[in-house]
Order: C-alpha cells, then sequence, then structure tokens
C-alpha cells in the first residue's frame, strides 16, 4: 500500500508520492477502466479519452484489436456501437494518426500532434519519396469531389509485394502525415482521406502549440491514462523520441513537461532501485480514499494500452508478454494471436483463440495457477458470445493437470 504519510493530506506538485508497485498496479488499472463502475461512464467515447489514443492493426481473430480494446474494458457493447463511435462522418469525434502506433485518437487531441506533422514536414517524407505533383492532384481532388479513399483516388497498390504503394497512395499517406489530409472514417478496412477544414472544428484547427506544449499536453495524457508513469513510460506511450532531446538533457524536458502538465512527482520500486516517476493527482487522489472496487474479468488484445510495453507490463505484473503473430509458426510457443487473462487485477493466463464458424475454439490456453481456470471459463464464455458463436471449443491446455477443471467450466 502507498505509505500512509503520502495521502494525509492533499498532495502537491512539490511533494513526492512513495508508491508501492500494488498502488502502482492498481492505479494503471482505474486509469484503464478495467477497476470500478465509474470506468463504464462516458461509454466507447469516454473510453477512448481515457486511454488516450487506442492502436490500430490489421489481423483479426475474434475482432479487430480496436474493437477488443473497448470490449474488454465495457463488456459486450454492440460491435457495430463501437465502429460508430471511432468513425462517425456525421459527428466526428475522433481522428487517426501516429501515436504509440497508428491509433484512433480523441478528436480533441489534434492540436496537440502538431509536433509530429512538423516533424514530418521537415524530414520531406516517411517510407517513400513523394511526388510533389501527385499530392497537388490528390488534394485538388479531395477539395472538389470529397472524401475518397485510395482506390477511388487511383489505386493503393504500386503493382510489386504488398509494401509496394502506388503514388497516390503514397501521396495521401503522405499529406496525412503532414495534416494537409485527415482520415476520421474507414470504409471497410480502408482510410477515407477529406480536408482538416470540413472535419475538424475550427477552435482546434486554428491552434498551433509549440512542441513544448504538445509534449507537456501529452504527459498530461500519458499520466491520466497510465495513473503513474516513468520517463520511459512518458516516451513509449505517444513517442515522443523524436521530438525530445537526446541523452540528459531528455530527462529536463520531461520533467519541465511533467511539472507544466501539473503531475506530482512519485516514485515507484525498481529492480535495484527506486524509479523516478510523475503522477496524475487525480489517480492520487483515487487511490487514497480506495474502497473494495469490482475487477473486470476479460481477455486483452495484445495491442491494448494496459500491455503494450512489454517492460512495463513485466515490472507492474511480473508477467511476460509478445506478440508471436510475427513469429514463424514452429517457434511459437503460446500461439498466433495470444491475448493475455486479466481478472482480479492480475495477468493470470492467456489463451490463443480463432473463430470457426459459430465455435470459438481456444487453441492453446496456458493458466499461471490452478485458480485461473474459473476466469478463463469466464472470459472465453463471454467473448465468444459477445462475438456470435454459441460454444466453446477447448485444444491444448498448459498445465495439463487444469485441463478437465477447465473442460468442466466450459460445459
Amino acid at each position: 500500500m502507498v505509505a500512509p504519510s503520502a495521502f494525509a493530506s492533499p498532495v502537491t506538485a512539490s511533494e513526492t508520492v512513495d508508491l508501492s508497485l500494488d498502488d502502482a498496479r492498481r492505479m494503471t488499472l482505474r486509469a484503464q477502466g478495467f477497476i470500478g463502475t465509474s470506468a463504464r461512464q462516458g461509454g466507447v467515447p469516454g473510453m477512448l479519452r481515457r486511454v488516450g489514443g487506442v492502436q490500430l492493426d490489421t489481423i483479426s481473430v475474434l475482432a479487430r484489436s480496436h474493437e477488443l480494446v473497448a470490449y474488454a474494458r465495457l463488456g459486450p457493447v454492440p460491435r457495430t456501437r463501437i465502429e460508430r463511435a471511432y468513425w462517425n462522418p456525421a459527428h466526428p469525434a475522433a481522428f487517426e494518426y501516429w501515436a504509440h502506433a497508428a491509433c484512433v485518437l480523441p478528436i480533441e487531441e489534434w492540436p496537440y500532434y502538431a509536433f509530429r506533422r512538423r516533424w514530418f514536414r521537415a524530414r520531406g517524407m516517411r517510407w517513400h519519396e513523394v511526388s510533389p505533383r501527385v499530392c497537388e492532384e490528390v488534394l485538388a481532388r479531395v477539395a472538389a469531389e470529397g472524401p475518397m479513399t485510395a482506390t477511388q483516388l487511383g489505386g493503393a497498390k504500386g503493382g510489386g509485394p504488398w509494401w509496394d504503394w502506388s503514388e497516390v497512395k503514397v501521396a495521401a499517406e503522405w499529406l496525412l502525415d503532414i495534416g494537409d489530409l485527415v482520415c476520421v472514417r474507414r470504409a471497410g478496412w480502408r482510410r477515407v482521406y477529406d480536408l482538416p477544414e470540413r472535419v475538424i472544428p475550427a477552435s482546434l484547427l486554428d491552434v498551433d502549440p509549440t512542441d513544448e506544449t504538445c509534449v507537456s499536453h501529452l504527459a498530461g495524457v500519458t499520466a491520466q491514462a497510465l495513473g503513474v508513469a516513468t520517463h520511459a513510460d512518458l516516451v513509449d506511450y505517444h513517442r515522443l523520441q523524436g521530438v525530445l532531446p537526446a541523452g540528459n538533457g531528455r530527462t529536463a524536458a520531461l520533467d519541465d513537461a511533467a511539472r507544466a502538465a501539473g503531475l506530482v512527482p512519485a516514485t515507484i520500486p525498481g529492480p535495484r532501485a527506486d524509479v523516478a516517476a510523475w503522477a496524475d493527482p487525480a489517480a492520487v487522489a483515487a487511490a487514497a480514499g480506495t474502497i473494495r472496487e469490482r475487477h473486470r474479468v476479460t481477455l486483452l488484445s495484445p495491442f491494448d494500452s494496459l500491455i503494450w510495453d512489454r517492460k512495463r507490463t513485466a515490472r507492474l505484473f511480473g508477467f511476460e508478454h509478445s506478440l508471436e503473430a510475427y513469429v514463424p509458426k514452429a517457434k511459437r510457443v503460446h500461439g498466433y494471436f495470444v491475448m493475455p487473462l486479466l481478472a482480479g487485477g492480475r495477468l493470470v493466463g492467456r489463451v490463443d483463440p480463432v473463430r470457426r464458424g459459430s465455435t470459438l475454439v481456444a487453441r492453446q490456453v496456458s493458466l499461471d495457477r490452478p485458480s485461473a481456470a474459473e476466469p478463463m471459463a469466464r472470459a472465453l464464455h463471454e467473448a465468444a458470445e459477445w462475438v456470435g458463436c454459441d460454444q466453446v471449443e477447448l485444444g491444448q491446455v498448459e498445465p495439463a493437470a487444469s485441463a478437465n477443471r477447465l473442460r468442466a467450466l466450459l460445459s
């Protein structure tokens, strides 16, 4: 628990709060929306604002990752409702851009990615050489004809391997990178490109914060999303490396940004010594008045912001996690799309699921403790119902001694 003296009176920005790993873990779970009924307030838009960004990925097993992130926190919300919350062309509430990776972001965050748009523009390219002539043509067509996909603009493929983009696709993505185009919805899995002035509110479009202001704001978003964040967490959550100085200057810049965001200095136990961190004052206050709250039991996408930082996941949960989808099948340990099991505020197992018709097949299940069988069965049943499956089929179970117990619970 947090030292009683740490919360004996309201914490100010000049005081340091000494946190245990249990404190930090509970603060993160609450901030991420896995503890308490208040986590469901605001539905999917509220969830998106709390976590600051939801990572996108092409892999779809039970559902696409951005749907799984909402499901993990809110329960079996209809998938169509999740999609509408992210991509509502009539009233855009989110946009896509580069944060931790390609992410859906709350629309109000648009000004604070100005630093990255400027960085791309100064660099002159992302992965491909850009044709100014094609950029002008793409902009002119979108301006004249309205929002369009790369296919509608003339085709996304360049005729080579899968990463070979056409000149039109390169131009559209580059214009997205530098902010001359924006994506606030998808058609299928295709980005729909539009002009920012048509979909971003003028009150946001006219704001042009400095790089320092952007970093400070995003440091606050990170602390709100994690409860408490080390310097490494502050950098990684929104991938701020490119805008920060190298070496010792980076720490000083992060500390300045955290102070400007109104965060509270904190310490967290590390492998050899306490680690400096910054905490969200609201998370500190919530930890001070904690009563017993219900924890969510759920499966997590491997791209979920609770666990997308492997080092932080190992530090807070003692759980080694990696994505094996891009590992050759023969070298996989736990499976293709391994979803950790969250129960009682701990990561206590994992499963590699797939849908086959109306059956959810748990191809490989690993339980870290015998007591994890019941929450695993519960999580599998709920996930199956959410994606329209009416039965669960069990494959390999580790340890094998838990297989009969899990089968009985699933039946």
